[in-house]
C-alpha cells in the first residue's frame, strides 16, 4: 500500500541518483619482415612464452575437475601477467565453477587476484567485479569495490558494481549503491551506462512506468538517452506483454529522432512470437528486408523459433536457408532451436546436417544438444554417423563425459548418460546475441547492457 507521503516515480528516481638426387643448396631464408614503426619484433623467448601460455590456457579450458581447475587457475594467474590479461579464461572458469555450484572455488580465484589490483588497470578491477555478479555473488562484488585503491574508484568500476547487482538481480542493493556511492565519492558520477543499467533493473523488476521515467531523469541531468536505452525499454515492454503501452516508447524515439535499429525490431519480433503471432512476425521481417533496418541473425532466429513452436519445420528450414542466403551466420540460438525439433520429428538428416554446421562454424553449443542427436542416430541404427559426431566432438574439445556413444550391451545399460545442464554443459545456453568467441577476445571498455541487444 502506498503511503500518503509517497513521492512520484520521477522524484524517487531523482533521489536514487543524488585471440639420392643431387643435393640442392637450400634457398637462403627470406629476411624477416620488418616490424611496423614503433613496434618491437617479438624475441624468441617471447614467442616461446606465448606458445607455453596457449598450452596452459588449453589445459584450463578442458579441465572439468573443479578442484583441479581452481588450483591450476590460481597457480597460473598469480605467476603470469599475460595470463591475467586473458579475459575469456576468467569467464569460462567462473561459469564452469558456477555450473558445479562451487562458489567457494570462485571466491578462491577472485581472492587470489586481489594482490594484483593496485598495479593493474582499472579494467582489471572492473572485470573482477563483473565476474562476481555473473556468479551471483553481489556481496563479493561490493567488497572488491569498497576495497579498491582511490585511483580505481571510478565511473567504470562503479558501473561494473551496478551491473554486478543487475546480474545477480539484487535490485535493492543496486538502488542503494546509486544513491550512496556518488554521494560519498565526488569523482564518481553516474553515466549513460549507469542509467541504462537502472532501466534494465526496473524492466526486470518489473516497474515499467519507473523505467520510462528514467529517460526524463537522464535529460534533466544533461544526458542524452541512446538507442540502447530505448531498446532496453522495448524489450521490457514486449517481454511483459505490454503491447498497448509499448507504443509510447516508439513515440518517444520518434520525438527524439532516435532511429530504430535491428535490435529494436527484434524486441517486437520476440514479443510477437511469444504471443504466437508468427504470421505477423514473418510480415515484420519482410518489411525490414524492404524498408530497413535489415534483419540480422537474431531476427531470423526469432521467426525460426516461432515456426518450430507451431511444428512448422518446413517453414523454419526455409527461414534458415534464407538466413544463410542473405549472408547471416547461424549461431547457438539457431541450433538450440532447430536441432531438438528435428530430433523430435525424426528428421535426423537435418539434425545431422546442423551438427556438421556447428563443427564447421566452430559454434560452441551445449553437449546435451549433440548428445541428443547421437542418441537418436544410435537408436535408428545409424551407428557410424553417431560415432562420427562423437569423434568430431572430441576434436572440438567437448568433454568425454558429456558426449559419448550410448550403452550397447546389457552390461553397459547401467551407465548414466549425461543430462542437459549437468557436467560438460557449462557452455552458455544458445543466446541469439553472440556466437562463440576466442578466449583472447574481449576488452576492458564499458560494455553495452545485454538487455539492449
Amino acid at each position: 500500500m502506498a503511503s500518503p507521503a509517497a513521492a512520484s516515480p520521477a522524484r524517487r528516481l531523482s533521489v536514487i541518483f543524488s585471440s639420392t638426387k643431387p643435393r640442392a643448396r637450400p634457398p637462403k631464408p627470406a629476411p624477416a619482415p620488418k616490424a611496423p614503426a614503433g613496434q618491437a619484433v617479438a624475441k624468441p623467448d617471447e614467442r616461446c612464452e606465448s606458445r607455453n601460455l596457449t598450452k596452459i590456457l588449453q589445459v584450463i579450458f578442458r579441465e572439468r575437475d573443479p578442484d583441479k581447475l581452481v588450483s591450476q587457475f590460481i597457480a597460473e594467474s598469480t605467476a603470469s601477467e599475460r595470463f591475467r590479461n586473458k579475459h575469456r579464461v576468467y569467464d569460462v572458469a567462473v561459469a564452469r565453477l558456477a555450473s558445479f555450484g562451487r562458489h567457494d572455488g570462485i571466491a578462491a580465484i577472485i581472492d587470489s587476484q586481489k594482490p594484483f589490483i593496485a598495479a593493474s588497470s582499472v579494467g582489471f578491477a572492473a572485470r573482477l567485479i563483473r565476474l562476481c555478479g555473473r556468479a551471483s555473488m553481489p556481496s563479493h562484488a561490493a567488497a572488491i569495490f569498497h576495497d579498491l585503491p582511490p585511483k580505481h574508484k571510478s565511473s567504470m568500476t562503479f558501473n561494473a558494481l551496478l551491473a554486478a547487482y543487475l546480474d545477480a538481480s539484487d535490485f535493492d542493493a543496486l538502488a542503494t549503491a546509486l544513491q550512496e556511492i556518488p554521494a560519498t565519492h565526488p569523482t564518481i558520477a553516474p553515466t549513460i551506462y549507469s542509467h541504462n543499467i537502472l532501466i534494465s533493473a526496473l524492466c526486470k523488476k518489473p516497474d515499467l512506468s519507473a523505467a520510462v521515467d528514467v529517460i526524463t531523469l537522464m535529460e534533466k541531468r544533461g544526458i542524452t538517452p541512446d538507442i540502447i536505452s530505448f531498446n532496453i525499454l522495448l524489450n521490457g515492454f514486449y517481454s511483459n506483454d505490454r503491447f498497448d503501452d509499448v507504443e509510447k516508447v516508439w513515440e518517444m524515439m520518434k520525438e527524439r529522432n532516435v532511429e530504430p535499429d535491428a535490435r529494436s525490431y527484434n524486441a517486437k519480433l520476440r514479443g510477437l512470437v511469444s504471443q504466437g503471432r508468427v504470421e505477423d512476425a514473418a510480415a515484420l521481417i519482410e518489411r525490414m528486408q524492404k524498408e530497413g533496418p535489415k534483419p540480422d541473425s537474431v531476427s531470423y532466429n526469432e521467426l525460426i523459433r516461432g515456426y518450430c513452436n507451431e511444428g512448422r519445420l518446413n517453414e523454419a528450414k526455409k527461414v534458415y536457408d534464407n538466413m544463410i542466403k542473405n549472408g547471416y551466420a547461424p549461431n547457438r540460438g539457431t541450433f538450440h532451436t532447430l536441432v531438438p525439433h528435428f530430433v523430435e520429428a525424426g528428421e535426423l538428416d537435418h539434425a545431422l546436417s546442423c551438427c556438421h554446421e556447428i563443427f564447421t562454424r566452430k559454434c560452441r553449443v551445449q553437449c546435451s544438444l549433440l548428445q541428443g542427436v547421437v542418441t537418436a542416430l544410435f537408436a535408428a541404427s545409424r551407428v557410424e554417423e553417431a560415432k562420427r559426431i562423437v569423434h568430431l566432438g572430441r576434436e572440438n574439445y567437448y568433454p568425454r563425459k558429456g558426449l559419448r556413444m550410448p550403452p550397447r550391451t546389457r552390461k553397459d545399460e547401467g551407465l548414466k548418460m549425461p543430462q542437459p545442464g549437468g557436467e560438460g554443459n557449462d557452455v552458455e545456453a544458445g543466446t541469439d546475441s553472440e556466437d562463440s568467441v576466442s578466449y583472447e577476445d574481449g576488452c576492458e571498455q564499458e560494455e553495452e547492457s545485454k538487455n539492449g541487444q
